[in-house]
């Protein structure tokens, strides 16, 4: 656990006690703060009973005598759509505002910090990153919005590193943020509501780039819009900041940069392309988005100083991430591919784009933006079955386009796509959950929904392939 002494004798309040909450302010107490924890949630509040943590109603307002920060959960809002009264209170206090990674910065100053925000594809490139690195022999830790709390990493020193996945919300809060590779992947619409519309969106992204010291690596994707303009805000300045700027893509070469051309990735960072290693040889990598994850941890590593050949074996070697295009079986020549994290259109689509004859499996509590994100893709779709409380709204928005099912349950399409995948008997075919939607109406979560899906899929019947050929049900 990170050592937050720093806060000894301070009232400090903290704001959400979910995974991160509950681990910041059993740091902030075991490091002798005076403590003001609070949660909405019933559940919240009696996990930090069980830690032994001191609650203090943070809607009191004898409760912020003295405080001058507030710990406040990433997922609370602070701005839009309307500001918690914990963040009210606190401004109205003159009290900061921070998250549990600008404790983690303020504790270990003296660490390197890696840090990777993007709309998709955030988590596969620092659990990518991560891999490379610890194969490498690097002293490092990996967390922030995937796996761990920030603040129950092991302490490091200038010898080690900090990989960090920062969500939008995440980057609102850690203004010591000052990473040595910044990379932004991409950017999508996505929780426009909490950003006040796209500019607000983005401009949480574009804070990753924020106090980056002179000698540091910023790593940008060129595959959107808005991003490319990051790229060259940042390459205008770089002149007079010192940062260096790389660029990255899987549609065109860079020059300066990491690219990737029909699944082979280039390295031009030193001005001179040379072929690195192609990407099909590594299956956990699916996809074109895939290639653009690859070219991100590439060229992290490479800023790092890691030579090619061992950020190559490094990618090989990667195991995947659960839920994101995972294989989880082949059954009677179909292969079932678990990508619950596709919670909106633009994940959805790298989904589609990475296979042929798929029986997609989607829907749930719809997001904003609508499904125009998959459209250069639906021709992969041999049919839609449709779950959860979008299926009608997404049955007229694919008609014309898609034959649709609407299914109600993931038990129930799981087992019609499996059927209808069987009947039709075309080589390669693929059920797949990229839901393009949130979780909340049926699952607390995408990992609960993909867990589903596995479950589903191991008690599926095998052989069934016969009995269709005699055409019998399954």
């Amino acid at each position: 656990m990170i050592d937050l002494s720093l806060f000894a004798g301070k009232p400090v309040a903290v704001m959400g006690l979910a995974r991160s909450g509950l681990a910041a302010a059993r740091a902030l107490a075991a490091g002798g703060a005076e403590l003001r924890a609070w949660d909405d949630g019933k559940a919240g509040r009696e996990a930090a009973r069980e830690a032994g943590l001191p609650l203090a109603d943070l809607a009191e307002s004898e409760n912020w005598r003295g405080v001058e920060t507030l710990v406040l959960s990433p997922g609370i809002p602070h701005t839009h759509p309307a500001p918690h009264i914990s963040a009210t209170t606190a401004r109205e206090r003159g009290a900061e505002i921070i998250g549990d990674i600008e404790l983690l910065i303020r504790a270990c100053p003296d660490a390197r910090y890696v840090a990777i925000t993007g709309t998709n594809g955030k988590s596969t490139t620092t659990a990518l990153l991560g891999h490379i690195l610890r194969e490498a022999g690097c002293k490092l830790e990996v967390g922030g919005n995937i796996g761990r709390p920030a603040i129950e990493f092991e302490p490091l020193g200038d010898d080690g590193y900090y990989v960090l996945e920062l969500s939008s919300y995440q980057l609102e809060l850690v203004p010591s943020l000052a990473c040595d590779v910044a990379l932004l992947i991409n950017i999508a619409p996505d929780h426009l509501d909490r950003h006040g519309g796209m500019e607000g969106y983005i401009a949480a992204k574009r804070r990753i780039f924020d106090g980056q010291p002179r000698g540091a690596t910023a790593i940008v994707g060129l595959d959107d819009d808005e991003s490319r303009r990051v790229y060259e805000d940042l390459s205008a300045a770089s002149v007079k900041t010192g940062v260096r700027v790389i660029g990255i893509s899987a549609t065109q070469p860079i020059a300066g940069g990491v690219y990737a051309l029909d699944r082979v990735l280039y390295d031009d960072m030193d001005g001179e392309a040379t072929e690195i290693m192609a990407l099909a040889e590594v299956e956990t990598l699916p996809g074109n988005h895939n290639a653009q994850n690859a070219a991100a941890a590439y060229a992290a590593a490479r800023a790092i100083c890691l030579k090619s050949r061992t950020i190559v074996d490094g990618i090989r070697s990667f195991p995947g991430l659960p839920h994101r295009l995972q294989l989880i079986d082949k059954i009677d020549g179909i292969s079932y591919i678990n990508d619950s994290k596709a919670t909106n259109a633009e994940a959805a689509a790298r989904a589609l784009a990475s296979y042929d004859n798929i029986y997609w499996i989607a829907g749930g509590r719809a997001k904003e933006g609508g499904l125009t994100a998959l459209d250069p893709y639906l021709s992969h779709v041999r049919r839609a079955f449709l779950i959860g409380e979008s299926a009608d709204h997404m049955a007229a928005e694919l008609r014309g386009r898609v034959d649709t099912k609407k299914c109600g349950d993931l038990n129930t399409a799981i087992r019609d796509a499996r059927d209808a995948a069987l009947r039709d008997g075309i080589a390669g075919a693929v059920v797949l959950l990229s839901p393009a939607c949130a979780s909340f109406d049926q699952f607390k979560d995408f990992e609960l929904r993909g867990i589903e899906f596995q479950r589903l899929v191991a008690e599926m019947p095998r052989g069934s392939l016969r009995n269709f050929k005699r055409g019998e049900t399954a």
